[in-house]
C-alpha cells in the first residue's frame, strides 16, 4: 500500500498566506502559519462544505512520504467531504523526509522541532476557521504513527485523540546522539513497565493534570520494521497513562484475521483501543480502515457513544475529611448550548487518595487518572442542567479536591 502512496503525484492549489478561507476541495499549501523550527510544510484540505467550528485532523505520513502522498493515498479526505472536518497534512522536508519522533526536542512540550511545527499548524487552522479545540484529532502511518504517539504525549491539552498505524510508543525512539533511528526500538527490545511507559509520556509535560486523550494502535504481527514487541508497550502505556486496567474490558474480531482489544470500556471510544492484524507487515494501511479511525474519533455519524459536549462546563467540588478518609460531593453543569447525552468527568486524584465506594456514577481506576462515568438514570444533562455525584476516599495526609475536570474531553471551569 505505501509502494502506491509514494507513487501519489498530486497538484495543489497556489500557496496561501493570510488567514482566510483556503480554496475547498483542493490541497493547499499554508505557508507563514507560525513556530516551524523543522522547516516543514504544511497542507490543508477543507471541504466544500465545512462544519460550524470544524474539528480537525492531523494525518502524519511516513518515511519517505509527503503531505500530498499522504492526501492521495488516504481516505481522509473525501471523508472530510462526508462529515465537514478539516485535514491538516504536514510534510517534512529533511531529506530522509522522516518526522523526528527521536531529538530531546521532539520529546518536550514546546521543545522545538517537529511538534512544534505541527502544533502551529493546529493553531493557525484553528484560528482560521473558528475549529472546535475539543476536537482535534491525530493519526499517522509508520514514522508518521511513532509522531501521533508524540503529539499525544507533548500536547494532551490539544489533542482528543490518536491513531497510529504501526508504530512505537512515546519515547522508545529517544537518542541522544542526532540520530533519527534507535534499532534497539524498532527491534522491539526497548521494555518498560506501564508505570515507566506512562511516566515518561507525562514527562514530555510535567505538572500536567487534565484529560489526557483517547489511543487507537494497530500492529501487524510480522512488522519487519518497528517490531510487534512494540504494539504490547503502546498498550502498556497509554492504558496507564489514562489510569485503566491492562486487562481488556472486551475482545472480538471485526474482521477475518483481526484481534481487537478494548481497554476502560467497550464501547467504539474506549479510553484505548488496540486492533492486531494476524500475518500482516509494516505495510499494514488499508483502504477502510479510516473510516474506523473515524469511529474511535467520533467524527462519523455512526456509534452509539455521543459526541463532547458543544460548550464548556462547571465543576463544583467540595470535600470532607477526617483522619485517613473523606468524602467529595461533586456538582457538574452543562453550561453549553447543547444537551450532553452520556458523560464522562475526568479528573486526577491527589496522591495518596484512593476511591473506596461512589454514588451516582462509576469511578475506574480508584486512584490516579479518574473516569467517572454516568449512571443510566443520569446520562441526560440539558443546557444549565446539573447532577451531582460523590465519592468516598482514604488519604495518607492530602486530603484535597481534585484541582482539574474534564467532562467528555472538554475542559471544566472549576469553582
Amino acid at each position: 500500500m505505501l509502494v502506491a502512496l509514494l507513487a501519489a503525484a498530486l497538484l495543489t492549489a497556489p500557496p496561501a498566506t493570510a488567514k482566510e478561507a483556503a480554496p475547498t476541495a483542493t490541497l493547499t499549501e499554508i505557508t507563514n502559519f507560525g513556530a516551524n523550527p523543522s522547516n516543514l510544510q504544511m497542507y490543508l484540505y477543507v471541504p466544500e462544505t465545512v462544519t460550524a467550528h470544524p474539528a480537525i485532523l492531523v494525518a502524519v505520513h511516513y518515511c519517505t512520504g509527503s503531505g500530498p502522498a499522504m492526501y492521495s493515498g488516504t481516505e481522509y479526505a473525501s471523508l472530510a467531504d462526508q462529515y465537514g472536518f478539516i485535514v491538516v497534512y504536514p510534510s517534512v522536508t529533511r531529506s530522509s523526509k522522516c518526522f523526528d519522533v527521536s531529538s530531546p526536542q521532539a520529546l518536550k512540550r514546546g521543545g522545538g522541532s517537529d511538534p512544534v511545527g505541527i502544533k502551529s499548524m493546529v493553531d493557525w487552522t484553528v484560528d482560521a476557521y473558528d475549529a472546535d479545540t475539543s476536537r482535534i484529532f491525530a493519526t499517522g502511518i509508520s514514522s508518521g504513527a511513532m509522531m501521533t504517539n508524540v503529539l499525544l504525549g507533548d500536547y494532551p491539552d490539544v489533542f482528543a485523540a490518536g491513531a497510529a498505524f504501526s508504530g512505537v510508543p512515546f519515547g522508545c525512539f529517544a537518542t541522544s546522539d542526532g540520530s533519527e533511528w534507535n534499532s534497539a526500538c524498532a527491534q522491539g527490545t526497548i521494555t518498560h513497565t506501564a508505570q515507566e511507559w506512562g511516566d515518561i509520556a507525562r514527562a514530555a509535560y510535567p505538572g500536567y493534570t487534565g484529560a489526557r486523550p483517547r489511543m487507537q494502535l494497530w500492529h501487524g504481527t510480522e512488522d519487519d520494521v518497528l517490531r510487534y514487541p512494540n504494539f504490547g508497550e503502546e498498550i502498556k502505556q497509554w492504558t496507564n497513562v489514562q489510569g485503566v486496567s491492562q486487562t481488556p474490558a472486551a475482545t472480538d474480531s471485526p474482521q477475518s484475521g483481526w484481534t481487537r482489544t478494548r481497554y476502560g470500556g467497550t464501547g467504539d471510544r474506549a479510553q484505548v483501543e488496540a486492533i492486531s492484524l494476524q500475518g500482516v507487515g509494516h505495510n499494514l494501511y488499508a483502504w477502510g480502515m479510516a473510516a474506523r479511525v473515524l469511529t474511535f474519533f467520533g467524527l462519523d455519524s455512526g456509534g452509539t457513544v455521543p459526541q463532547p459536549p458543544a460548550g464548556p462546563c462547571k465543576v463544583t467540588v467540595t470535600t470532607n475529611a477526617w483522619n485517613t478518609g473523606l468524602t467529595a460531593s461533586v456538582t457538574i453543569t452543562n453550561t453549553g448550548t447543547s444537551t450532553v447525552n452520556g458523560w464522562q468527568l475526568a479528573f486526577t486524584l491527589p496522591g495518596g487518595q484512593t476511591i473506596t465506594n461512589g454514588w451516582n456514577a462509576t469511578y475506574a481506576p480508584s486512584s490516579g487518572a479518574v473516569t467517572a462515568t454516568n449512571a443510566s438514570y443520569n446520562a441526560t444533562l440539558a443546557p444549565n442542567a446539573s447532577v451531582s455525584i460523590g465519592y468516598q476516599a482514604t488519604h495518607t495526609g492530602n486530603s484535597a479536591a481534585p484541582g482539574a475536570f474534564s467532562l467528555n474531553g472538554t475542559a471544566c471551569t472549576v469553582g
